[in-house]
């Protein structure tokens, strides 16, 4: 199995390692600081070199559980050492983006007792579905207030691990609509943004919401019977 580094520290840019194999126009190493697109977050981008050349990555994405780099290029043979760095301003960007949406889920969770239904990011960009029965363009600036209020309450943002058991008898680490955690994940990865939030999630994060800054608003929109949309941009 390829160590995913980027699960445990987010601020992580490069690192040495090895290719395993070859993989449907990609490659697997050994190790890597990429993360593989999963839970709304679109898989890194960034770049491998090695001493004879270099590949530039377009996307990582997950085939058998495994990080699979996507390449815009010729791969290194299997046994090569390389240096794999990702587009970092890419990547904190939806670092940022990542930890807007879970304070946002949490204020909608806390003030208005509202599921996650669906959300999707790019980054700087997001939208988050809830089970909220009515919305308006009055209840986005409220929202908007006390997202940004929370955001630079400089809430600082932890990882943990948790037993299976222990981690699904918390009601409040699964805020969507459906468990979307496969029976086979144990322990859990927990995200934690102390005083405010805490969710199970895959993702990157940056270590305080004052890292994500101002965020607007930008939309509100119904998209069915208890099925409200909010979409945000990052200032």
């Amino acid at each position: 199995m390829a160590e995913e580094i980027a699960s445990q520290d987010a601020y992580a840019r490069q690192t040495d390692a090895e290719v395993l194999e070859l993989a449907d126009g990609g490659l697997v190493l050994d190790r890597t600081v990429f993360y593989a697109r999963g839970g709304g977050q679109p898989g890194d981008q960034g770049l491998i070199r090695w001493p004879d050349g270099e590949v530039r990555v377009v996307d990582t994405v997950r085939r058998g559980g495994i990080p699979v780099h996507v390449l815009e290029g010729s791969a290194p043979p299997p046994g090569t050492r390389v240096v794999a760095g990702i587009d970092w301003e890419r990547r904190y960007l939806l670092m940022r983006t990542h930890t807007a949406l879970h304070s946002l889920s949490a204020i909608i969770w806390r003030d208005f007792d509202a599921k996650v239904t669906g959300g999707n990011m790019e980054p700087g960009v997001a939208r988050m579905d809830f089970e909220l029965e009515g919305i308006s363009v009055e209840f986005g600036q409220q929202v908007e207030d006390k997202l940004n209020e929370e955001l630079g309450a400089d809430h600082p943002v932890e990882i943990l691990f948790l037993p299976r058991a222990e981690a699904l008898a918390d009601p409040d680490l699964i805020r969507t609509k459906v468990n979307l955690l496969p029976d086979f994940i144990d322990p859990i990865r927990v995200v934690h943004i102390i005083g405010l939030d805490k969710q199970a999630d895959g993702g990157t994060h940056v270590a305080s919401t004052l890292e994500v800054g101002t965020v607007r608003v930008v939309k509100t929109e119904s998209k069915g019977k208890a099925n409200k949309r909010i979409r945000i941009e990052l200032m």
